[in-house]
């Protein structure tokens, strides 16, 4: 698959990427990329919830009422989890919700999830391009050259670039990263992907493995 290499003006250079059919153009596996998503989502939580059960209560230890002739059940702790105040019956504790998946999984989910996106017309390439200084507008002006500022956009550099980093920081619409930062629910939470040049040879030798 060939793609048109477009400047910072959203013109065609005249040159064109070649998309490897072996990363973005395979049959999308989803049952792949549903467990590399769900993996993701897990190891972004901190499991650190926690609730005080009877036992952690700091409280008096004293009967409250007498065991007879109250009319009422019987009551021994004022930690009880009847009482208000008092611990609660099987609470959260924390928790390692990370889970292992192999690498060659993995490897094809974020291939599945590329190719989807091929399928979808929803990838482009850049020229490499800098911007003097770290300036939102900048980065506004690219996305509005590309026709993309109104979508959710994942820009995937080759190589370090603090200044198109930082302009692109404010924009919650857009997430610019290092091609070994990619994953699968990057891809798929991205209405467009744009490739700099320099970043598909980086994709294409990890996910060809």
């Amino acid at each position: 698959m060939k793609v048109a290499v477009l400047d910072i003006k959203g013109k065609e250079t005249g040159r064109e990427a070649n998309l490897s059919d072996a990363v973005f153009g395979i049959e999308p596996n989803e049952h792949a990329v549903y467990l590399d998503v769900k993996q993701y989502l897990a190891n972004q939580r901190q499991g650190t919830h926690k609730a005080k059960e009877r036992a952690e209560i700091v409280g008096s230890t004293r009967k409250i009422k007498k065991q007879k002739g109250t009319g009422t059940a019987r009551a021994g702790s004022i930690k009880s989890p009847i009482f208000r105040g008092g611990g609660r019956i099987f609470g959260p504790r924390p928790k390692d919700y990370r889970f292992k998946l192999n690498k060659s999984l993995k490897r094809l989910a974020r291939r599945s999830a590329l190719s989807q996106k091929a399928k979808e017309n929803s990838l482009m390439v850049v020229e490499k391009f800098d911007f003097d200084t770290p300036k939102t507008k900048n980065f506004l002006n690219l996305l509005q050259a590309l026709g993309v500022d109104d979508k959710k956009t994942l820009f995937v550099l080759g190589e370090k670039n603090k200044n198109v980093y930082l302009s692109s920081r404010n924009l919650k619409s857009s997430e610019v990263i290092m091609s070994s930062e990619l994953s699968t629910y990057k891809v798929l939470n991205a209405k467009n992907v744009i490739f700099v040049e320099g970043a598909l040879e980086e994709i294409e030798t990890n996910l060809s493995k």
